[in-house]
């Protein structure tokens, strides 16, 4: 049992049967059996945008067969589908929202197999990965729909899966004044007046 940060040895490679034995206070991601340290606590304005779009999607979501989460929340993702015990799973995320329609795959755990639709919220210490980690994992993992929030410059990515499995992007950012077509659900169009705090 590992009880600090400062105790992995973060050169080598570790799965969720790991995971579950570790009990330091920091949080912690794995992707494909690598660490990522995730950043401290999210300031106010980070957890502002997270509650709006929480209250947006929850409204929408009710009386439907879906579920919405928020971090700190894991989700299991093994790559390939199929290996889904413990010592073979090496990734796993804590989105910052996470909608999943299939609820077969919700367990006291959180989340085992990809969500419908994931919402990551960029800070200075998580911007990379987002970016560029999660975006292929997400893409690769079969997540139908990824949404890059951009706090301070009050513009969002949206990325939907096309028939080949290859994420497809806006042209363009979205910004405050834009309403948002969700495509995981196509009676979902979000204003997103009321998401970014106003200047």
């Amino acid at each position: 049992m590992i009880t600090r940060f400062e105790d992995l040895d973060l050169s080598k490679k570790y799965t969720y049967a790991d995971y579950l034995t570790w009990q330091f206070s920091e949080m912690v991601e794995l992707i494909r059996g690598r660490i990522f340290k995730m950043s401290p606590a999210p300031n106010l304005y980070h957890q502002e945008i997270s509650a709006n779009l929480l209250k947006k999607i929850f409204l929408h979501l009710e009386g439907k067969p879906c579920k919405v989460f928020h971090a700190p929340f894991d989700v299991r993702l093994p790559l390939p589908p199929g290996k889904v015990k413990n010592e073979q799973i090496e990734t796993v995320v804590q989105p910052d929202i996470s909608v999943i329609c299939d609820l077969s795959k919700l367990d006291i755990r959180g989340c085992l197999g990809a969500p419908d639709w994931i919402i990551e919220i960029l800070s200075p210490a998580t911007a990379s990965k987002d970016l560029r980690e999660k975006f292929e994992l997400y893409e690769f993992a079969g997540v139908r729909e990824y949404w890059i929030v951009h706090p301070h410059e009050h513009t969002l990515l949206v990325y939907q899966l096309d028939e080949h499995g290859k994420y497809q992007g806006t042209q363009r950012p979205y910004v405050r004044e834009d309403s948002v077509a969700v495509g995981a659900f196509p009676d979902f169009v979000m204003d997103l007046k009321g998401v970014f705090l106003e200047p």
